[in-house]
């Protein structure tokens, strides 16, 4: 049997509340971990332990444990009886002498944790005797500040766990403890950096594509599928409803001035997208917009946008210059995806000199000689709602 020891850190801030961001992480760990099999995950003291007989399931649920929010990092273990009422260390440091790396190194040293205080051994005395161990053993030296190598060891009654390495995760916090929010996304680098730390904050994202047909080509779309199925392996299951929005912006471009198109085309977007949150009983929107990076993100058309809808609308790229977006894209492999050129409802219809400095009162007025109820309506009843499983 194998173990995994899986670590958080700001669930263990959370109070009363912990207990139930604690069974939210281990819900989702047992739901991204279901189609490998024999893995049993169990909560246990200030940790969460993953059990998995097959040593050639690893690979994957180590990429897995990567993409799970809530965890801080987790290690692949080995173990040894730990009796809570005599914690002898005799077994614990041949096994660890015994496992030690065959690659090189000169310095070294021991890191333990108690998950029981009771344990009559403190910290600083287990790893005194383990490392007297490992220098008898090996004639190594101990290194406490930049050792070339760490002995992780968790002493978690009945069991003592050890290991030499330790994998980050994302952090965060465990999907579905924020809610349930609309995430408006396009084929570009932005929207899908917003999404993922949102996903990050718990989150769970519904996604909403506005698509330029039929005066485009599905070519936006089809590059959305590939970024949602990617942000799937993070929340596991995804909706994605897919809005046609050539008809509504030559309706638009009929009846208004070529200026203030832009921001016309960004409130009945987020008209529509609040009316699907109501439906997906969603919270707030998120966008990928950062300030000052188009017209439409300036604070004046900002504020206008923001007047469409009463929702919540959650900007998390607001103050990220485009390199910072763009490493986070890459980090996270949706960048290769977004560059792929495309055809998006964003470059359709779009003025040569949109207005960075729009007033309400005047878009209103603007408004007036649009059927905004109808466009909406248009909009929702030509949609299509596509589903992923990760």
């Amino acid at each position: 049997m194998f173990h995994v020891l899986v670590h958080y850190h700001e669930l263990a801030l959370k109070g009363r509340n912990r207990k139930h961001f604690e069974y939210r992480l281990v819900h989702h760990i047992r739901r991204a971990l279901k189609p490998l099999n024999h893995v049993h995950v169990d909560a246990l003291q200030g940790r969460i332990r993953v059990k998995f007989e097959d040593e050639s399931a690893w690979p994957r649920l180590e990429q897995q444990l990567k993409r799970i929010f809530g965890i801080v990092n987790f290690s692949l273990t080995r173990s040894v009886p730990l009796p809570h009422d005599n914690p002898d260390l005799t077994a614990l440091k041949a096994a660890i002498t015994s496992h030690l790396p065959t690659h090189s190194y000169e310095t070294f040293r021991v890191s333990a944790k108690r998950a029981d205080k009771r344990i009559a051994k403190t910290s600083m005395e287990v790893e005194r005797e383990i490392g007297a161990a490992v220098v008898e053993q090996t004639g190594k030296k101990v290194n406490l500040s930049h050792p070339d190598l760490t002995i992780l060891v968790e002493l978690v009654p009945p069991e003592a766990y050890f290991s030499c390495h330790r994998e980050s995760g994302p952090g965060g916090l465990p999907t579905g403890t924020g809610g349930k929010v609309v995430s408006l996304i396009s084929g570009g680098i932005d929207s899908p950096v917003a999404t993922y730390r949102m996903l990050k904050r718990g989150c769970k994202a519904v996604f909403v594509h506005f698509h330029g047909r039929p005066y485009l080509s599905r070519v936006s779309e089809e590059k959305v599928q590939d970024i949602v199925k990617l942000l799937t392996t993070y929340q596991l299951h995804s909706r994605l409803h897919l809005v046609p929005f050539g008809e509504i912006q030559s309706k638009i471009v009929l009846n208004s001035p070529p200026p203030v198109r832009v921001v016309l085309y960004r409130r009945l977007m987020l008209r529509i997208a609040a009316k699907i949150a109501e439906q997906e009983e969603a919270w707030g929107l998120v966008t990928g917009e950062s300030l000052g990076q188009v017209a439409s993100q300036t604070p004046e058309n900002i504020v206008v946008v923001n007047q469409a809808t009463t929702l919540p609308i959650l900007r998390p790229l607001i103050g990220m210059d485009k390199l910072e977006i763009i490493q986070q894209a890459q980090a996270i492999g949706t960048f290769e995806t977004s560059i792929e050129p495309d055809q998006d409802c964003c470059t359709l219809f779009v003025p040569k000199h949109p207005q960075t400095r729009c007033h309400l009162p005047s878009i209103l007025r603007v408004e007036e000689h649009l059927d905004i109820p109808a466009l909406i309506q248009q909009g929702l009843q030509e949609s299509e709602l596509m589903q992923f499983t990760h």
